[in-house]
């Protein structure tokens, strides 16, 4: 049992762990929100980078959103294999010049910067931008106003051997060469300096690309003296021309193979020089023509092993530079490894390389440093952090979210995939589809996310009973019987929530007998008499829902119960009343989540209850804090705009092409008189956006022609108003009329056969029939004497044998909810 104090002791090592990341930055506030941007080309060579980048992207916790610039020419994208690598913004190839026919690859990267400020309605949203080159892996946040930057003065690498900036070079190509910084690499500035600099960035690229007299050596420092460099004195000259003036700081960056200042911890590698550790070197070039991306299982040459390279050499700062060289490399194997789990590629076999990533070890050794947090550098100089024998594998997430085969379900799907893929969530995703064999024969969303089929039981096998919400248990029940899984926790969602950010057991403090989930204060029956009928434990309800996070064996023993707590409780007409559920309507619809609630007490799970993960788009959000998910259940509105996803229960917004929502206010014609409601707001439009985005990437991805796309930018209107038979307790309810499906979408699979989903329900319900009868035993005969107890179970089983109800919308899912104040995030 878990003491006042262990709950305080448990909440201050919490929250020193948030003061202690990068997380706690308020990206999300107008003045603090980063983006990161790096520029490719569509080649095998630029893909490993990629997903060397991305993977160090989301280790490192580097705040707000990150975009690939990614620049094709159309003979390059039609063949191009890798667009899910990273969130993207296509741009024209400039590599070969369009005017002067010049073949010059690293043009495209300031050339990807100006389209990417006027094309990306990202950009609109942005007051700090960090640009980075492929070849490059994170350490640590790369937080702007934390390394000192400021509006008119960006922070960068120092590149020494720009030579031509103390020469006629910047002579000739700017009018201000006392301004002319050697810099590059890492650049981090103020949104409103890079609009200046990023078409002097390019035409300066173009006009030292050009001046081929002064590509010799001893004038640009170039040794090969091919005028390859440009591109970076073009950043040099246009900066010096629009006046920015950099802070310059050696420290941040590193090249493997080169010895950091004693005391530094720089928080990105950039490997584009070839380095060594002994005899094992690595070199990019070497990998210029690699599809080691599209490869399963197979990775760069494994460096020498931290406890090899101790013994290597006596020099402590030598010894130093080897560490930080094998961790480039081993981060990047890293990412591969993830990547190919990610592809469905078979598990690998068993080596010692693999033992040690996937190891606490490991996981300590390449935790997130922070530039302005100087006790946590210098870590793995401690003798006791260079094993490498094989140790326990860091926890591993497996997230699962239910639907059903309807256009409802597939848009949400569509926008939580979107962002489950930009918030940098570890480990893989799966829908559980809960589909009736006819649904499937017509259902046309197969490819929308990495999907589980599971048996529908809206329509209850023995009872009759419509109860969609059943799904959702019946779908982790079959998902665990049926799917071998090496995850230690299980994330569960709704479809109807776009993450903003990662949910993790370490952060939130999940362990074994102790889940993690979200306040519902509306369960009042977890304080009344329907605790008492439904648990054994009612002191161990907990008003939870939403996001769950469980330890794999607490879901394995509790599933099962989930499901036969929401037959049991979905059964108790008796009890469906206001007073004894909060259901406003008495229609036994949150039946489903106090049987999560009454199942979990059954075990004793006891939840850790985070008010800091979700938020209701429409609600007032607490000062400081990240949400990491919104859940828009609800109806939200900006002004004179709103949005209810039951007004599109019965659009194909999916299948129709470019059809998306109408578009939420632009946030700067927003109010700023009420802080509170401003931000409100603001995270209202966001949401918004998230799903516009999704649908529109969704709709490119379907090749939908662009013909259509200005005659089909406008969404299907919320016209007609239908009203549902029901008990007589449901008000009207507005239904978009259908629009027009496209008929591009695949074919659907065969399905597995009638005769095998119906041995499986009747399996199923055998054994919850078996284990609900042994669990009401219990209740009966822990209850002898208790005469009104024993009329309620009486009149429970009359209840569960009597007639089905009429049918009833899943909208009340959603209507029902009563108003619990929530965090906010920035």
């Amino acid at each position: 049992m878990t003491t006042p104090m262990m709950a305080a002791a448990v909440t201050a090592v919490l929250v020193v762990g948030m003061v202690m990341t990068a997380e706690a930055v308020e990206v999300g506030e107008v003045g603090w929100r980063i983006h990161t941007l790096f520029s490719v080309e569509c080649q095998d060579y630029f893909d490993w980078q990629t997903v060397g980048l991305m993977h160090s992207f989301r280790k490192a916790r580097q705040p707000g959103p990150i975009t690939r610039l990614l620049s094709c020419t159309p003979e390059e994208r039609a063949r191009y294999r890798g667009m899910g690598l990273a969130p993207t913004l296509e741009v024209p190839s400039m590599s070969r010049h369009p005017l002067t026919g010049d073949w010059y690859p690293a043009i495209n990267k300031p050339a990807g910067v100006v389209h990417w400020l006027k094309n990306s309605k990202e950009a609109e949203n942005v007051d700090w931008v960090v640009i980075l080159d492929a070849d490059m892996i994170i350490r640590g946040p790369i937080i702007p106003w934390e390394l000192g930057v400021e509006k008119g003065k960006p922070v960068a690498a120092y590149y020494g051997y720009l030579v031509g900036c103390d020469n006629i070079l910047a002579q000739l190509h700017t009018k201000h060469p006392e301004l002319c910084d050697k810099v590059g690499g890492l650049l981090a500035m103020h949104i409103d300096d890079l609009k200046a600099l990023a078409p002097m960035w390019l035409s300066k690229t173009e006009e030292v690309r050009e001046d081929r007299a002064h590509w010799g050596t001893n004038i640009t420092g170039d040794i090969y003296g091919q005028g390859w460099i440009s591109e970076m004195y073009g950043y040099s000259f246009g900066a010096a021309e629009v006046g920015l003036h950099h802070k310059i700081n050696d420290d941040l960056m590193i090249y493997p193979g080169y010895i950091p200042r004693p005391g530094v911890e720089p928080i990105l590698f950039h490997y584009g020089l070839p380095f060594k550790v002994g005899n094992w070197s690595f070199s990019k070039l070497e990998h210029h023509e690699d599809g080691i991306v599209y490869e399963c299982n197979r990775l760069f040459p494994p460096p020498p092993f931290p406890r090899e390279v101790q013994m290597m050499e006596a020099d402590p700062n030598v010894r130093r530079s080897l560490f930080l060289s094998i961790e480039c490399i081993n981060t990047l194997n890293e990412g591969l490894l993830f990547h190919h789990a990610s592809m469905g590629c078979p598990k690998p076999q068993w080596s010692r390389y693999l033992s040690f990533l996937k190891s606490q070890k490991f996981s300590e050794l390449t935790k997130p440093k922070y530039w302005n947090h100087p006790e946590l550098e210098s870590q793995i100089s401690k003798e006791t952090q260079h094993s490498d024998e094989p140790v326990e594998p860091n926890p591993k997430i497996h997230t699962l979210f239910s639907t059903e085969c309807s256009p409802y379900f597939d848009w949400q799907t569509v926008g939580l995939m979107h962002s489950f893929y930009l918030s940098g969530q570890p480990g893989n995703i799966t829908r559980l589809l809960s589909c009736t064999e006819k649904d499937l024969e017509q259902y046309k969303g197969r490819d929308l996310a990495p999907t589980h089929y599971v048996p529908s039981m809206s329509r209850h096998p023995l009872t009759g009973d419509w109860y969609p919400a059943i799904n959702k248990p019946a779908a982790v029940v079959h998902w665990l019987n049926h799917v071998e899984t090496d995850a230690e926790f299980i994330v569960i969602l709704d479809a109807d929530m776009i993450l903003r950010g990662p949910i993790t057991p370490w952060e939130y403090g999940a362990e074994l007998g102790h889940p993690v989930s979200t306040p519902y204060d509306y369960l009042i029956g977890c304080d009344n008499e329907l605790a008492k009928l439904h648990t054994r434990n009612p002191t161990a309800c907990d008003k939870v829902g939403g996001v769950i996070i469980m330890h794999i064996e607490d879901l394995r023993k509790f599933a099962i119960l989930w499901l036969l707590k929401t037959e049991e409780v979905r059964a108790d007409k008796a009890h469906y009343a206001t007073k004894f559920t909060g259901d406003i309507y008495e229609s036994g619809w949150i039946s489903e989540m106090y049987g999560y609630s009454f199942g979990a007490a059954e075990l004793n799970l006891r939840h850790i209850i985070r008010k800091d993960i979700l938020i209701y788009p429409g609600y007032v959000p607490e000062p400081g804090i990240n949400y990491r998910v919104f859940h828009y259940g609800l109806k939200f509105s900006v002004g004179n705009w709103s949005f209810d996803k039951a007004d599109w229960r019965n659009t194909d917004v999916v299948n129709t092409c470019w059809a998306k929502f109408p578009e939420p206010p632009n946030a700067s014609s927003l109010s700023s008189e009420d802080e509170d409601i401003l931000k409100r707001d603001k995270l209202s439009i966001e949401c918004a956006e998230t799903l516009n985005k999704a649908l529109v990437l969704h709709h490119k991805r379907r090749n939908c022609p662009t013909s259509n796309a200005i005659g089909n930018q406008k969404p299907a209107i919320v016209s007609n108003e239908i009203s549902l038979k029901t008990d007589g307790v449901l008000p009207n309810i507005r239904t978009p009329a259908h629009s027009d499906t496209s008929n591009s979408s695949s074919q659907p699979e065969a399905n597995n056969g009638s005769t095998r989903i119906r041995i499986w329900m009747v399996g199923l319900w055998a054994v919850s029939v078996i284990g609900f009868l042994a669990v009401m035993s219990m209740i009966l005969s822990n209850r002898k004497g208790d005469g009104p107890r024993v009329k309620a179970n009486n009149r429970y089983k009359k209840a569960y044998v009597g007639p089905s109800d009429n049918a009833t919308s899943y909208q009340l899912h959603n209507k029902h909810l009563l108003e619990a104040e929530m965090a906010s995030e920035a």
